[in-house]
């Protein structure tokens, strides 16, 4: 056990009051920020998939075409939403598990205002005309620098506080946290200078895009949600990992399949012939680190089910988890030869694309925003009725939204493989697929402007003085809170088997 965990709890608990205190203004930005983007997303998404079976919704505005409002729509999800909730969850994450307060806030928080800007122009920029037209890179060239920076920024930092944590385990967690501190540098950075920094051929521009948008999801939001969710499942339920091995093989088996996949989306194009069918291998043995992480965080989320009901915390990150099994399902299903081609050019794309970013990686980001938010405004939330509101809406708008997509795209792709017919009637066999999946998109929104006030309220400091945490049953239960262990078992450690919990 480190020097640090063997401390008194109080001396703990004053420890993480103060790393909590520390972060509050970077970490609070970077959530609310990215919830209020979440809304505009969740908004342009409405647009986007009702012009898909209506075409002439707000066809008088040119700003809301659907050649403008669709990629605009996946930015604001990506760069708005998801990578600010990845943001304040790697910077909170980090200083928790090294036990350092956190000495730069301005400057994290700084960097945040920054890559808000510019995701703010770059969005604004794709519904004004000036889309470079390259899938998730649509944004003007000028945005990508300051994005870059700002990242830098903020990992620079966080990689300071693992250097100068007091010696001990690294945990699981810390493992995934500097993997995507790492990793999304090298994704973004490559990606945007051989695309937009260097004239070469269109083709291989097209498929180091795909390469591109496959890293994004496998190397930065996947591994950003894993060491959320080991830390909050452990950490809520008191439990250590179920197995430290399991834990070992979803990091290396992730670490050394991802880079290898996503050029699978060019199977057919005048490319090295290698390259797609390595792609798909590779996306398809990615339901290996799912299938080792899912069922590892799972087994331990097993050993209390009465906290996985009522927590906040776990019920979101717990059905981030599924997702997870889900989305590594898709990526067998999708990419099996028979499948693939039939999927190309259809929505089933795009419904993988909001399985693993909604599906999977927002949940967790829930479950971290329910956990985090009450420890650094010293506030309780306001209503379990809202959680739960946001909750089941959720699901069932991302089931439909993902569900509904991937099915309906493959039918649609069997209408193009039907080459006696017209080309037609495989596209308006996306019709009713369309249709549901605009309903799916009002509830999500629905869902979350609720979330967004429930947040906005807890930054404002309005949430309840309570000391006891906000449950979605009935009643307190002992395994939730105590006087030493603190809201939702805010404990470091559960016992010597725990320490590569985390």
């Amino acid at each position: 056990m480190s020097q640090a965990s063997s401390q008194s709890p109080e001396a703990d608990a004053l420890l993480r009051s103060e790393i909590d205190r520390s972060l509050r203004h970077p970490v609070m930005f970077f959530f609310t920020s990215g919830a209020a983007w979440l809304a505009v997303a969740l908004l342009l998404g409405i647009i986007s998939s009702a012009k898909v079976h209506a075409p002439g919704f707000l066809d008088s505005c040119s700003w809301l075409t659907y050649g403008r409002v669709q990629p605009a729509h996946l930015n604001a999800l990506i760069y708005g939403w998801g990578c600010q909730a990845a943001f304040g969850t790697l910077v909170w994450l980090m200083a928790r598990l090294s036990r350092q307060t956190c000495r730069a806030a301005g400057l994290i928080l700084t960097a945040g205002h920054v890559w808000n800007f510019s995701v703010t122009l770059g969005v604004i920029g794709i519904l004004a005309g000036g889309s470079t037209g390259v899938p998730w890179m649509e944004m003007p060239v000028f945005a990508w620098v300051p994005m870059l920076l700002s990242f830098v920024v903020i990992s620079i930092w966080s990689m300071v506080q693992f250097k100068v944590r007091p010696a001990g385990h690294v945990f699981i967690s810390q493992w995934y946290v500097l993997a995507a501190l790492i990793w999304f540098p090298w994704v973004f950075a490559s990606a945007h200078l051989m695309v937009h920094g260097f004239s070469g051929s269109p083709l291989m521009a097209a498929a180091i895009n795909a390469w591109y948008r496959s890293a994004l999801v496998f190397l930065f939001f996947t591994p950003t949600a894993i060491a959320a969710a080991y830390y909050l499942i452990s950490k809520v339920t008191g439990r250590p990992i179920y197995s430290y091995s399991l834990s070992l093989l979803g990091f290396w088996s992730l670490a050394i399949i991802a880079p290898w996949a996503g050029m699978q989306k060019l199977a057919g194009a005048p490319i090295p012939n290698f390259l797609p069918y390595l792609g798909a291998a590779a996306t398809i043995l990615i339901a290996i680190p799912a299938i080792a992480v899912g069922v590892n965080l799972l087994k331990t989320a097993a050993g209390a089910p009465e906290t996985v009901v009522n927590s906040p915390t776990l019920r979101f990150t717990v059905a981030g988890v599924i997702g997870l099994l889900v989305t590594g399902a898709a990526c067998v299903f999708l990419n099996v030869p028979p499948i693939l081609r039939m999927s190309q050019f259809t929505l089933s794309g795009y419904g993988f694309d909001v399985l693993a970013i909604y599906g999977f990686f927002s949940f967790v980001a829930f479950g971290m925003i329910y956990f985090v938010v009450p420890r650094i405004t010293r506030r309780e939330w306001l209503s379990s009725r809202l959680i739960k509101v946001h909750f089941f809406l959720s699901v069932y708008g991302v089931v439909t939204v993902a569900l509904v997509a991937i099915f309906g795209g493959v039918m649609q792709g069997l209408g193009q493989e039907a080459f006696a017919q017209p080309w037609e009637d495989a596209a308006m066999r996306a019709y009713p697929y369309a249709v549901a999946t605009t309903i799916a998109w009002i509830f999500l929104l629905f869902s979350n402007v609720f979330f967004f006030l429930h947040l906005a309220l807890m930054w404002l400091r309005l949430g309840r003085r309570s000391s006891h945490p906000t449950l979605l049953g009935h009643g307190h239960h002992a395994n939730l809170h105590d006087s030493i262990h603190g809201p939702e078992g805010d404990i470091d450690n559960a016992g010597p088997g725990s320490a590569p919990a985390h």
